[in-house]
C-alpha cells in the first residue's frame, strides 16, 4: 500500500495537469492569469511558417477563443451588430462545426469604432459553453448536442461605447458584469437554467454629476470593461470586480458587498491579477494607474490596504499583465514593456517594443508573448533584464488574446483563427 498509493496519486496528478494543459476555458486560461503549463510552445511563426491551419471567421469581433477538448469556441457579430453568432471550430482540423445566429438585434446600441459588437469572450466547461455579448444577449449551448439550453436577452444596460466584460464561471453560477452609462451592476445566473441567482448594484459614488444632477459626458465616467476574478482570502472566496471609480469585492454565492477600493479612473479593461497575497488592480482610462492591494478587510479599504501604486505611460489600460517569480510584467497600450518588483512596484527595466496593444499577455516558462494590433507578436524573456527572443507577424492584427492547448498556440486575428505549432 505504501508504494501503490503514491503511484496512484502521481498518476492522478499527471492526468489533472494534462487536462489543464489541453483546455483553455477562459480568455486568460485555466487559472485566469495568462499562464500555461504546457511543455512547449512555438517561438517563431509567420504566414508561411509553423501554421498548421488557418480558418476565416466572418463578422467583426474582438472576443478571444476558448478551448475544451477538441472544440474551440468564439463569438462574432455583423459589423452593424444586428446579428450575434456563436462559432465552434475543430481544434485538430480547423473546420467550422457550428455557426449559428443566436440573437437578432433590430436596433443595436452604439459601439465605438475601436470596439466591436462581440468583444466579451466566452467561457467553457465540460459539456457547456456560455456565450455573451453584454446586455444584448447571453446563451448557454450544450457542446455535445449543439442545442441551445437557455438564453437571456433581457438585461438592461447601455454599454455606451460597446460591451467588453467577459463572463466568469463560479460553482453553479455564471457571473456577468454590466457597467454601463445608465446602470452598473453584477449579476449571477444559475448555469442550468439561466435564471438570476442574485444581482448587486454598484455602490460607487461616481462623483460625475453636473449642476442639474445629470452624469457628465453622457455617463462615460461610469463605464468599465473589466472581467472579475475569484480569490481565496483566509479560507473565504471573494469575487473581485473592478468597475468605474472603484473595485469591489463580493461574496460570489450571494452578491453581498464585502469591501471597496476607490480610485479616480473609469473604463478599465485590464484584468486584475492575484499572487503572493496581493491584488494588482488597474484603475482605468484617463491616467492609467496600477495598485497593489491587500484583499482582506471590510468596508472601504482604500487607505488601509494599499501597498503601493504607480502611474504613467508604461501602465496598460487594456492589456492584462503577467506575474512570475516575484516580477510583474506589463505592456502598455502604446507598446512599452515594463518589469516591476511585485512587492514594491520598483521598476526593474523598461523597453519600447513598438506598436499598439489590446491583448492580454501570455507566459510560457521563461517567455512572455505580447500581441499587437497590427499583427506583431514580440516574445521576450522573463528576468531582471530585457531580452527579445523573437518577433513574429501575421496579417490583420490582434485584438483578441491568445489561447493554448497542448503544445499549440491559437491566435485570432481580426479576420482569421490560426493554429500555430512548432515545426
Amino acid at each position: 500500500m505504501k508504494r501503490v498509493l503514491p503511484l496512484s496519486l502521481t498518476a492522478l496528478l499527471a492526468c489533472h495537469f494534462s487536462v489543464a494543459a489541453e483546455n483553455w476555458p477562459d480568455y486568460r486560461g485555466p487559472t485566469h492569469n495568462g499562464h500555461t503549463s504546457t511543455s512547449s510552445l512555438p517561438l517563431e511563426w509567420s504566414e508561411k511558417k509553423n501554421v498548421t491551419w488557418k480558418t476565416a471567421i466572418h463578422g467583426r469581433a474582438w472576443s478571444s477563443p476558448v478551448i475544451w477538448g477538441s472544440q474551440i469556441w468564439l463569438t462574432t457579430a455583423t459589423p452593424d451588430g444586428k446579428e450575434l453568432s456563436g462559432i465552434c471550430v475543430n481544434k485538430d482540423t480547423g473546420k467550422i462545426i457550428y455557426d449559428k445566429i443566436l440573437f437578432r438585434i433590430p436596433k443595436p446600441q452604439f459601439a465605438h469604432k475601436f470596439n466591436s459588437y462581440a468583444s466579451p469572450s466566452p467561457v467553457i466547461e465540460e459539456g457547456y459553453i456560455y456565450l455573451h455579448w453584454g446586455s444584448p444577449g447571453t446563451a448557454c449551448i450544450d457542446t455535445r448536442t449543439m442545442k441551445t439550453i437557455w438564453t437571456r436577452p433581457d438585461f438592461v444596460c447601455d454599454h455606451f461605447r460597446g460591451a467588453g466584460s467577459s463572463p466568469l464561471i463560479y460553482n453553479n453560477l455564471v457571473v456577468l458584469t454590466m457597467d454601463g452609462a445608465d446602470h452598473q451592476y453584477v449579476v449571477a445566473l444559475d448555469k442550468k437554467t439561466g435564471k438570476t441567482a442574485w444581482r448587486t448594484d454598484r455602490s460607487t459614488d461616481f462623483k460625475d454629476l453636473d449642476a442639474n444632477g445629470k452624469p457628465k459626458r453622457g455617463g462615460d465616467w461610469r463605464k468599465c470593461y473589466a472581467t472579475p476574478i475569484v480569490v481565496n482570502v483566509g479560507g473565504r472566496d471573494l469575487l473581485v470586480s473592478p468597475g468605474a471609480r472603484a473595485a469591489l469585492a463580493y461574496d460570489p454565492l450571494t452578491g453581498e458587498e464585502i469591501w471597496k477600493f476607490r480610485y479616480n479612473n473609469h473604463s478599465s479593461a485590464s484584468r486584475t491579477v492575484f499572487a503572493n497575497g496581493l491584488l494588482y488592480i488597474n484603475s482605468g482610462y484617463s491616467v492609467a494607474e496600477l495598485f497593489a492591494v491587500r484583499p482582506d478587510g471590510k468596508g472601504d479599504i482604500t487607505d488601509t490596504n494599499t501597498v503601493w501604486g504607480t502611474s504613467g505611460s508604461n501602465i496598460p489600460k487594456k492589456p492584462a499583465p503577467i506575474l512570475h517569480d516575484g516580477l510583474l510584467y506589463l505592456c502598455s497600450d502604446s507598446g512599452i514593456a515594463t518589469c516591476l518588483e511585485a512587492n514594491t512596484g520598483k521598476e526593474v527595466w523598461k523597453a519600447r517594443i513598438g506598436g499598439n496593444y489590446s491583448s492580454a499577455l501570455l507566459r510560457h516558462k521563461d517567455r512572455i508573448y505580447a500581441l499587437s494590433e497590427d499583427g506583431k507578436c514580440t516574445v521576450f524573456a522573463t528576468g531582471r533584464s530585457y531580452r527579445m527572443l523573437s518577433e513574429n507577424k501575421l496579417p490583420d492584427g490582434f485584438m483578441a488574446s491568445p489561447a493554448v492547448s497542448g503544445n499549440a498556440i491559437f491566435l485570432r486575428t481580426k479576420t482569421h483563427l490560426y493554429r500555430i505549432d512548432q515545426g
